[in-house]
């Protein structure tokens, strides 16, 4: 179900982008306001432009959305405080914590928003490390920030 939501979300934003650049175009009179003209193939291209869209969104969570393994070792009450630590320090703030599973959300309502309400990052410890849970794009940089907290990694 999360997938599909994903997908709803990326469509709709895919198509508020493209619309937006058309009226960019059309208002700095790159591109004339007809749509027949403004297409090859005129108003059949809203319907080929909107299946290629949902192609994009449908392919997109299974890319933007991955788990990735810190090898930050020691019990969860050991750990919690360097967690803590680096998710502050990259703008998250603790949105839950239950059975030893921390959910963090991005701080800023502006970064929240231009990640589509999807910034949830979820840790979870795990006999490699810590599972770290989100967007692909922003895994690396979460990732690299808990292993650089302890020299003994």
């Amino acid at each position: 179900m999360k997938y599909i939501i994903r997908s709803l979300k990326y469509y709709c934003y895919l198509m508020l982008l493209l619309v937006i650049i058309i009226l960019a175009l059309v208002l700095t009179g790159f591109v004339e306001a007809d749509l027949s003209k403004m297409f090859v193939n005129g108003y059949d291209s809203l319907w080929q432009i909107a299946l290629v869209m949902l192609v994009f969104a449908l392919i997109y969570p299974r890319f933007g959305f991955s788990a990735r393994t810190a090898h930050l070792y020691g019990a969860p009450e050991e750990v919690r405080p360097d967690v803590m630590r680096v998710m502050e320090a990259l703008g998250y703030r603790l949105e839950s914590e239950d059975g030893g599973s921390w959910s963090f959300r991005r701080r800023s309502g502006l970064s929240r928003a231009l990640k589509m309400w999807e910034d949830r990052i979820t840790v979870t410890p795990s006999g490699a490390g810590l599972t770290v849970e989100g967007l692909t794009r922003d895994l690396t940089r979460i990732v690299s920030g808990l292993e650089a907290t302890r020299e003994d990694v």
